[in-house]
């Protein structure tokens, strides 16, 4: 199991929250997914040979918010 931690912009709400929760945690291979609005952070725990990060990141770009190297 791998864990990342992305900044996110653009998430403003408990809906943010929860799109970007359950739009990432439906990726095969994702294990875990938090977000922490307050620091506009999203933090996944998943298996790299299922799925990539690049993936995840179009998955929260896909929801309207943009990831922030």
């Amino acid at each position: 199991m791998v864990n990342v931690t992305l900044n996110v912009n653009g998430m403003s709400c408990g809906h943010c929250v929860k799109s970007v929760e359950t739009s990432v945690g439906a990726l095969t291979g994702v294990q875990e997914v938090k977000v922490d609005l307050a620091e506009k952070k999203v933090s996944v725990a998943y298996n790299e040979d299922a799925v990539t990060v690049e993936q995840i990141k179009e998955t929260i770009d896909e929801q309207g918010y943009d990831v922030v190297e």
